[in-house]
């Protein structure tokens, strides 16, 4: 039988993100563990946004569960924002991407690309509902594993 998460394991451990710290900016976590006895990767992170002169610091946090359906991979994605994404993932060359499905609204491709030994790249893009596959890169950063 073959294993559905193979694509994904090299995310499974702990990451930070690489930043500047710099006003405006983001640092952060995220986490990949494998629960419900290896039947879903749960992805917890959070970043953490400095403040800048329009807005306070202020904290993300999201969860997104990755599993296999009817022999195809898919994800849930949910945030203390109260953001719903719905994903179906596939292997890309050098990683993994996450692209919604078209429906009403924007649609979402969240990548995360091989740079080096426990160094990724995370990439995530907005396509606007009128072009669904004209995506536009919204935030990019480089993450490197601790654990």
């Amino acid at each position: 039988m073959a294993d559905a998460f193979a694509p994904l394991r090299f995310l499974v451990g702990e990451w930070v993100g690489e930043g500047g710290g710099l006003p405006g900016q983001s640092s952060g976590a995220a986490s990949f563990r494998f629960e419900l006895d290896g039947k879903v990767l749960v992805r917890r992170s959070h970043a953490d946004m400095a403040p800048t002169k329009d807005r306070p610091a202020s904290r993300h946090e999201d969860l997104l569960s990755i599993f296999s359906e009817g022999g195809a991979l898919k994800a849930h994605y949910l945030d203390n924002e109260g953001h719903v994404i719905r994903y179906r993932v596939a292997e890309v060359p050098g990683g993994v991407a996450f692209t919604s499905d078209p429906a009403p609204g924007p649609r979402f491709r969240l990548s995360y690309l091989k740079r080096a030994e426990g160094l990724v790249t995370v990439r995530f893009e907005i396509a606007p509902p009128a072009k669904p596959e004209a995506f536009s890169v919204y935030l990019e950063a480089q993450t490197r594993k601790t654990k």
